[in-house]
This record gives C-alpha cells, structure tokens and sequence, in this order.
C-alpha cells in the first residue's frame, strides 16, 4: 500500500467521522458499495478517479482534500464547517 492510498483511506474515514456517518451513510451519498468504503478506509483498495470524486463530493470537499497528509482533511473540514 502506497503512501497516497493510506492518506486518502484515513482522510476518508476522519471525514466520514466528521459527518457522524457510519460507512453505509457515506456509501449512499457516494452512490457506493458499504464493503468498498470499509476497503478504501483501511488502504485495501486503489479507488479510482471517478471514485474519489463520488467521496469529495459525498462528503462536501475538493478532491484534493482527500489526497492531503493525514489529519489535514479533518482539520480543513472543521474550519470550512466554522465559515458556513
């Protein structure tokens, strides 16, 4: 597992976190499989492109928070929340 697969699989999960979803809330808003998300979360699964689009936009971030070091995503999505 590649550095970039393990920055977007915990990127992934603090957001979800974030959102107080469980892996199938986040499933349905992306339009994905539940397992997937659980794949994807642990580094177990390359998503694709197209995948990580569907998770920025589920979870209301640019992709290029997903691909950001960990802790980065959680901390951005919590300020973006404080300017709403």
């Amino acid at each position: 597992m590649t550095d970039l697969v393990r920055t977007l699989g915990t990127a992934v999960r603090q957001l979800r976190e974030a959102h107080a979803w469980s892996q199938e809330e986040l499933a349905e808003h992306a339009g994905l499989n539940r397992s997937y998300i659980g794949e994807i979360e642990r580094g177990s699964a390359v998503a694709s492109i197209v995948t990580v689009e569907k998770l920025a936009a589920a979870l209301g971030v640019p992709i290029s928070w997903l691909l950001r070091p960990a802790g980065a995503a959680a901390a951005q999505q919590g300020t973006a929340a404080a300017e709403r």
